[in-house]
Parts: structure tokens; C-alpha cells; sequence
């Protein structure tokens, strides 16, 4: 159960890729807990000493933990804050986790120009940034909006191309996919919720300082 202490500092983190670098980035200026892990089965980790806790939630809910203040702040990749458009501050890009977001299509199906894909059918687990995209350049698309396995729907005839997330290019290139467009790039961002920014300031202010003099450290070796 979440601690009613005012002077608890609530951190999300989301579970994936990001999980392991986040903690560590963390840890390394004390703000860790007991048994804190991405397949704890404890709801909420908390440290006492330290008067923090944390939350662990899927990629795609933790902004609207923080948004609501169930959580005061939360790392989270680029690419989940476009789609998920929620009312946070992002205070700091941590460098890491880069990816792109990119639209890919089957190596037969490629055309010359992106307006040469227009009416065709898009799966992603981004329709709200594949959306406006696509609005940006004028073309229509129908947008099917998937979980997982996006580059599934190619193969089995769902949608013709796909919106995702892309790290080295090799699960598309494995699948016969080819990058057609560049929409994002996308690393991990510390976000804060409005509020907590102004009642918990010199807290979150001291973390923001701490991570970004370890970027330039990081950045020096």
C-alpha cells in the first residue's frame, strides 16, 4: 500500500530495456530500495530511510501514473511520452535507450515516394504519432492499432506497412522489412508530475542535477 507520508518521493519505473539502466543510474546516488527489481511481485518497494518508493508499471501507463500523482516522477522512453501525450514535465533527456520510431514496409511492396503509400493499411502500437505523421504529409492512411508483434501484420495480410519502434534494424531485417521513413528519435526521459515539481522542488531539482553530472562524466570517458 502506498505510503501516506508527505515526505515520500514516489518513482516509477517502467518495466522493459529501460528498467535495468534506470535503476542503475539511480543506485548510484542512493535512490534504490530493498528487493527492488522489474519482476518483483511486491506492488510498491519502498525505502524508508531513504523516504522513497517505488512503482514498476507497463511502458505505456506509467505517464499516466505520473500525470495523475500516483507517481511524483518516472523514466520513460521518448516514444510512449508522444504517444501517450499526458500532462508531465520532461526535465531531462538521460541519454540512453535510443531508438527510432520508423515506418517499414515488405521489400515488395516498396514504392518511390511516401505519398505513393497513401489509402494503405498501417499497424502499429503508435497510432497517435503514426496519425499525425501521416497528417503532416497529407496522406491518408487506415491505422491498425496492435500490443505486439507489429511485424506480424505484413506477413499475415492485416496491414500492408507498420509504425515501430526500431533499436538496431535487425528484428525488421529478419522479417524482410525495410525502414521507408524516419519519424522519432527516441531515448529515456526523466518526467515529473506538475505538482509534485513544485511541493517536492529541492528533491527532484538535486536528482535532475545528479543524473545530468553523470551524463557529462559518462560523456567524458
Amino acid at each position: 500500500m502506498t505510503s501516506p507520508d508527505k515526505d515520500m518521493l514516489t518513482i516509477a519505473l517502467p518495466k522493459g530495456k529501460l528498467f535495468q539502466p534506470a535503476a542503475d543510474r539511480l543506485a548510484r546516488f542512493g535512490y534504490t530500495a530493498e528487493g527492488l527489481s522489474e519482476n518483483s511481485r511486491k506492488l510498491v518497494i519502498v525505502n524508508e530511510t531513504k523516504k522513497i518508493q517505488f512503482i514498476i508499471t507497463k511502458p505505456m501507463d506509467l505517464p499516466t501514473y505520473v500525470e495523475y500523482g500516483a507517481a511524483d516522477i518516472g523514466i520513460i522512453g521518448k516514444d510512449v511520452l508522444l504517444e501517450e501525450s499526458k500532462d508531465v514535465y520532461e526535465l531531462l533527456d538521460m541519454k540512453f535507450g535510443l531508438c527510432r520510431l520508423m515506418l517499414a514496409v515488405p521489400a515488395a511492396l516498396r514504392r518511390e515516394k511516401l505519398s505513393d503509400y497513401a489509402h494503405l493499411r498501417v499497424a502499429t502500437k503508435y497510432p497517435r504519432v503514426a496519425e499525425q505523421f501521416f497528417l503532416n504529409n497529407g496522406i491518408q492512411m487506415e491505422i491498425i492499432k496492435l500490443n505486439g508483434s507489429i511485424e506480424l501484420a505484413p506477413m499475415v495480410g492485416l496491414a500492408e506497412m507498420i509504425v515501430d519502434i526500431v533499436e538496431t534494424g535487425r528484428t525488421l531485417k529478419e522479417n524482410h522489412l525495410l525502414e521507408v521513413a524516419h519519424l522519432h528519435r527516441a531515448t529515456a526521459r526523466f518526467i515529473a508530475n506538475r505538482v509534485s515539481f513544485k511541493m517536492k522542488f529541492e528533491r527532484i531539482h538535486q536528482m535532475v542535477e545528479e543524473l545530468r553530472t553523470l551524463q557529462e562524466e559518462e560523456s567524458q570517458s
